[in-house]
């Protein structure tokens, strides 16, 4: 008797939290159908239908044509999630292998250290000279450089950290924008690239970022060359 009473209260208080018992036969609610519940409202289809008006064999074709598509989406989820995964995976190992390497990257500034000079990159669009303005924080002009480009391509410039007077600058971050002009005297503004070390990297949603050092961050596919 004791033993019956036990298992009913436990019963009804796992009733009272809107639980199941252990052990129950009550199984949860699916909210999807599966291919096994198609196959068997099929069944029960097929064993209810009227004998006088059998099913016709058209939408039985139909039927089966949306299970076994049904089922071809569920298994390209899978796999495509089984990719996503994958290439996440990818990506996480790829910005790992670029810490501590310099990096190529579109900026329009760039970090001068204590000592010594920066560089810094641009696509000129022929042949021409290519002036680099450089300002400070403040937005002073402390510096501008001019390199010739001999035709269109690769143009590298350098600055030693000094301002026009020849007076270190100090360290920090500095803008840079760069412009070319042609023989004819037409005057283009061009994109600027420099070089950054990589000291770490961070999984976005929407795919890898890189933390440069006096840059901040960067998408990978930015990187346009890794030294």
């Amino acid at each position: 008797m004791s033993s019956t009473s036990g298992v009913g209260q436990n019963s009804d208080i796992y009733t009272a939290l809107g639980l199941n018992a252990p052990n129950s036969d009550k199984t949860k609610k699916k909210d999807t159908l599966d291919q096994a519940d198609f196959l068997r409202l099929m069944t029960e289809q097929l064993q209810h239908q009227d004998p006088l008006k059998p099913m016709d064999n058209t939408q039985m074709v139909a039927q089966m044509a949306q299970l076994s598509q049904v089922q071809g989406i569920n298994d390209l989820n899978t796999t495509v999630k089984g990719f996503q995964e994958s290439m996440s995976s990818d990506q996480v190992l790829r910005g790992a292998a670029l810490v501590g390497h310099d990096v190529l990257v579109p900026s329009p500034k760039w970090q001068l250290e204590a000592e010594g000079g920066t560089s810094g990159m641009v696509a000129a669009p022929g042949a021409g000279y290519v002036t680099v303005d450089i300002t400070d924080a403040n937005g002073v002009k402390v510096n501008t450089l001019s390199v010739e480009a001999k035709a269109s391509g690769e143009v590298t410039f350098d600055w030693d950290g000094k301002d026009a007077n020849g007076n270190r600058m100090p360290a920090g971050s500095y803008t840079i924008a760069a412009s070319h002009t042609d023989s004819a005297g037409a005057k283009t503004k061009i994109n600027t690239y420099v070089e950054a070390p990589v000291e770490s990297v961070t999984v976005g949603s929407d795919g890898l970022y890189l933390n440069l050092k006096g840059l901040g961050t960067a998408p990978i596919d930015y990187v346009l060359r890794i030294s």
